[in-house]
């Protein structure tokens, strides 16, 4: 009988996250999820009643419980995936971008929790449950850590090129263990958070002239958490329509 892979997902109470945890549910893994509410009723994961922690990534004392809460819920010693989704990205009263001048300091640092203390904490956390598994780590970057994004502010901007170097970093060292450490760095996805002003991103700065699908992002996350990405490792893939060209 063939080993049940496991998958770790952040942030998998909606969004990309929701739509990561379902591929690898589809693909017959066991899916432990993480996020700061529950998830939605009907994931095929709440069947199994230990597969879901709640704790909220952008407190530091929360992150450094969560190793220490999932570790039980691996079962084994084995984890092949660690999708560092989890992120946060406020934004002004109206919805507009929030600049390096004014954003509350206490938003900068909640902001590098989520955004890349949590990958941290979490990938050194479970080093040896990846090895074991010769396991993969995709970390979610963004567009947005190479240019001045329309919606996305400044400390989000900032803690999403950290955990883009914090992969190549990761990589390096985890190479030796077996594992693999990558990163994807989405452009505008259709998801229920979209900003208000997207389409004009759509219509003026993405070749391709559409948002990217959450079943696009899905499909790459499957890959480099694949046998078929076997010599990757290190790497940041654009995933935009061509927006960052």
């Amino acid at each position: 009988m063939a080993e049940q892979k496991t998958a770790i997902v952040t942030g998998a109470s909606r969004g990309i996250g929701h739509a990561v945890a379902q591929r690898f549910a589809d693909l017959g893994w066991r899916v432990i999820t993480v996020s700061r509410g529950p998830p939605p009723p009907k994931c095929p994961w709440n069947d199994d009643g230990n597969t879901h922690v709640q704790l909220d990534l952008s407190n530091l004392d929360e992150i450094t419980k969560t190793v220490a809460a999932l570790r039980p819920l691996l079962g084994g010693s084995k984890l092949h995936a660690l999708v560092n989704n989890a992120g946060i990205s406020p934004k002004g009263p109206g919805g507009e971008r929030v600049n390096s001048l004014t954003t509350d300091l206490k938003v900068w640092q909640e902001m590098y929790n989520a955004n890349f203390y949590a990958p941290l904490i979490l990938t050194r956390g479970f080093a040896q449950e990846l090895s074991n598994a010769q396991g993969s780590v995709v970390n979610l970057c963004s567009i947005a850590a190479y240019r001045v994004h329309p919606f996305a502010g400044a400390a989000y901007a900032t803690s999403k090129a950290a955990l883009a170097a914090l992969t190549r970093e990761m990589a390096a060292d985890m190479a030796p263990m077996g594992v693999r450490v990558n990163a994807i760095a989405p452009g505008e996805i259709n998801t229920t958070i979209l900003s208000p002003g997207t389409s004009k991103i759509v219509d003026n700065n993405i070749p391709m002239r559409r948002l990217g699908e959450v079943s696009e992002i899905a499909d790459l996350i499957e890959f480099l958490c694949s046998e078929k990405s076997s010599y990757i490792t290190g790497a940041e893939i654009a995933i935009d329509g061509g927006q960052r060209v």
